[in-house]
């Protein structure tokens, strides 16, 4: 049986509710092989941000996470952020 034959009939066996996931990465998959996606290449041939964290953006980062960890920062809900980002109103 070959590839293309394995991967038809894995499909077929597939739950109907897992076909539109199949489909996706299928296509993703073209994508990223032929280079249709100008984007995706551009992000994907980036260079890794390396660029140091100062002090003062590590002490910041260190004390955000230690204020989370121990609970006396929760965090913000995800409509809290729209509204402040996008000046929505809350529903």
């Amino acid at each position: 049986m070959t590839v293309q034959e394995k991967l038809h009939h894995l499909i077929e066996e597939l739950p109907e509710a897992e076909l539109h996931a199949a489909l996706r990465f299928l296509e993703y998959l073209r994508q990223t092989s032929t280079g249709a996606d100008p984007v995706l290449q551009a992000l994907l041939a980036a260079p890794p941000d390396d660029e140091p964290l100062s002090e003062g953006e590590i002490a910041e980062s260190d004390a955000a996470w230690e204020a989370y960890v121990t609970g006396r920062d929760r965090g913000q809900r995800l409509d809290e952020v729209r509204q402040a980002l996008l000046g929505e109103e809350r529903a």
